[in-house]
């Protein structure tokens, strides 16, 4: 899919709105998608969760400390698609 974050706002909760560079948008509760413990315990913290920023390099969103999310999940969550596989079960561009 290869599908860049360009923008992200968080939201009350643990929600988070994305725009990616086809235009697609919406929200994400990240609460309902991911524990918020191991790598992402520091994202429980509102005000850690609301330093979210967009990684341009890498074309998704993170936050300080090292946490990111992979972007190709986040777009096929938001337009219901699934996210194609080669045959030997990795992810195709």
């Amino acid at each position: 899919m290869l599908k860049d974050i360009v923008e992200v706002r968080p939201l009350d909760g643990f929600r988070l709105w994305l725009r990616f560079e086809d235009g697609v948008t919406g929200t994400i509760d990240l609460a309902a998608l991911i524990p918020l413990d191991g790598v992402f315990a520091s994202l429980s913290n509102v005000n850690h969760f609301r330093q979210v920023r967009v990684l341009p390099d890498i074309g998704t969103i993170g936050w300080p400390g090292g946490a990111d999310l992979d972007p190709d999940v986040l777009y096929a969550l938001l337009t219901k698609e699934p996210i194609a596989l080669s045959k030997d079960g990795t992810q195709r561009s």
